[in-house]
């Protein structure tokens, strides 16, 4: 694979000795041998009592970055994912390391024009218009019952807590007596059905046993609350606080466009997906495995992110769909190599067109998107990284327009 790149350098004994010498003077100071004080034990009894071999791994680390350095500078190599560092031979005369270097792929992009992609037309239906209709009502529904009568049990891990038991239960809807969620999960029950109601209790919840738990409740139902639509009048309208509705042909035409967006939208993402497949079937690109092990890593954290903001993280994850990491890893491969060529070629369809902001232009971008966003240019900057990462999505994003336009 021609962006694989092997590279072996030699430490001679000379620079290897003053790395030991640093190595000892770190180690030493934490070792302790009898007859000595604390980290004034002589070099050659450390090396009797623990052998040079135990200070490989600091000498190593003491040479590691400048040898890394000089050899990028020497090979003038641009590494794109984390360099693979070998020891090839080691022992107290020097040592010999070898540097696997991915750099980019080699990308030839036989066809990105003209490939005659379909795209869809966006069509509301009048039942798709009532439909939506209805959901805005349904959003505004009042209760018509204030009260259910229920028979409940609540289980952690498949056993009965304690407090967590009633028959017969007057719950007044909207009391919020029990726990979030627990109301909601009544509604469209009827009287005699039995529901398990899945909840999390809050993390401020005053039981420790309970607090922040995954429980399950049975739930026996001898009355139901239902919902009662609102009249599509004028006070509707207040209600829904839409502009320029003041009509139920006013509310319909606004659920249209809603709607027409929201689809357009959907096929929009579709269209460029399309065209991006379309692309990848006529261009050539090797991948290191390496690149696509990093895409896969980088998903995986992204993935985490997302976790985490509901409280969660991905060995929870990973316990709870009985999978392995690299059961995790196996099924991201495909979309990792995906979204790795996809960048790759459209790097290379940017270098062929010539799509390069200029300063300027990226200057414009970041004060929109400080606005859009309401943050000062250097906040929106900081939350970025840099304004070269601007540039790169504002050439990406130019890209993908050129794409739309002539496919």
């Amino acid at each position: 694979m021609e962006n694989r790149h092997e590279i072996i350098k030699k430490i001679e004994k000379e620079e290897w000795t003053k790395a030991l010498d640093k190595a000892f003077e770190k180690k030493v100071k934490k070792v302790k041998v009898d007859g000595f004080r604390e980290g004034k034990c002589p070099r050659n009894i450390f090396e009797k009592k623990f052998g040079v071999e135990s200070l490989y791994d600091d000498a190593i680390d003491t040479i590691m970055p400048s040898l890394y350095t000089e050899t990028l500078k020497e090979s003038k190599l641009e590494p794109v994912v984390q360099p693979m560092v070998d020891i090839i031979s080691i022992s107290k005369d020097g040592v010999e390391i070898k540097f696997t270097i991915i750099t980019a792929p080699s990308v030839k992009v036989n066809k990105y024009t003209g490939l005659k992609v379909k795209k869809e037309s966006a069509k509301v239906s009048k039942e798709e218009v009532d439909a939506e209709v209805n959901r805005l009502r349904d959003q505004y529904a009042e209760i018509e019952i204030d009260t259910a009568v229920i028979d409940f049990e609540g289980f952690k891990d498949g056993v009965a807590f304690e407090g967590g038991k009633g028959e017969n239960y007057p719950l007044e809807i909207g009391s919020n007596a029990f726990i979030p969620g627990f109301e909601d999960a009544l509604i469209g029950l009827s009287d005699g059905d039995t529901k398990d109601v899945e909840l999390t209790f809050p993390e401020d919840y005053p039981s420790e046993e309970l607090k922040g738990a995954k429980v399950v409740f049975k739930v026996k139902v001898h009355e139901v609350k239902t919902r009662v639509l609102p009249e599509i009048n004028e006070e509707f309208f207040d209600d829904l606080g839409l502009e320029d509705v003041h009509s139920k042909e006013d509310l319909e035409k606004h659920c249209k466009e809603e709607l027409e967006a929201r689809k357009n939208n959907e096929i929009d993402n579709k269209f460029i997906d399309d065209v991006l497949e379309s692309v990848r079937e006529n261009t050539e690109i090797e991948l290191a495995e390496e690149i696509v092990h990093e895409e896969i890593h980088r998903m995986i954290d992204t993935y985490n992110q997302r976790l985490q903001m509901q409280g969660l993280n991905i060995n929870q994850y990973l316990e709870f769909t009985k999978k392995t990491m690299d059961d995790l890893e196996k099924e991201l491969e495909d979309e990792a190599k995906k979204n790795v060529s996809y960048r790759y070629m459209l790097d290379e369809i940017a270098r062929l067109e010539k799509i390069d902001p200029t300063d300027s232009e990226v200057d414009e971008e970041v004060d929109r998107l400080a606005k859009q966003y309401q943050m000062t240019k250097e906040e929106l900057l900081k939350a970025f990284g840099s304004k070269d990462v601007v540039k790169y999505d504002l050439k990406m994003r130019r890209t993908l327009d050129f794409l739309k336009e002539n496919n």
